[in-house]
């Protein structure tokens, strides 16, 4: 059964990375990233903030809370309220949020441009707490950013009709 999309992204196949453990982890989590971040991307005010399903699960949520994700993970940022990171701030609108996690993106690939060894920490400043390897800190992100990117894809489905990574 072919599936049909309506004014949906074109499908994008999976990255071509390099041969190294860090270059094919990264290359598929910035693939995630990208497809996330460009299923929230012009995704019409307010149905992106609103709950489409009894979770209360919703693209600008989905989005916060990945960018929050990024910042403890490779930014050394420390959350209280995990929960609370799954709504955007009411004046927060979908450009302001996508903006925000492609600059946390940003900076969080700064941060891993300067990692080599798989094994080695993530370099996050956090005083009294290392952080995890590199490579449990990539794959775990890879986990994270799929999951919430497959709920996107149905969340925005639902908003617009929009399919398509």
């Amino acid at each position: 059964m072919s599936r049909t999309r309506h004014r949906g992204h074109r499908d994008t196949p999976p990255p071509r990375t390099g041969d190294s453990e860090i270059a094919v982890l990264r290359g598929f989590l910035d693939y995630l990233r990208g497809s996330i971040a460009g299923k929230v991307d012009g995704a019409p005010d307010p149905q992106a903030r609103t709950a489409a399903v009894p979770s209360g699960t919703n693209l600008l949520g989905l989005l916060n809370h990945l960018t929050f994700v990024e910042r403890a993970m490779f930014l050394g940022d420390h959350v209280t309220d995990w929960q609370a990171t799954f709504h955007a701030a009411p004046a927060d609108g979908v450009a302001d949020v996508v903006a925000r996690y492609r600059e946390t993106v940003q900076r969080a690939n700064d941060v891993l441009d300067g990692c080599t060894d798989p094994g080695a920490p993530v370099p996050r400043p956090r005083p009294g707490r290392p952080g995890p390897s590199i490579r449990w800190a990539l794959t775990h992100m890879i986990e994270e950013t799929g999951r919430h990117a497959g709920h996107a894809d149905i969340l925005r489905e639902l908003i617009d009709g929009a399919t398509g990574r």
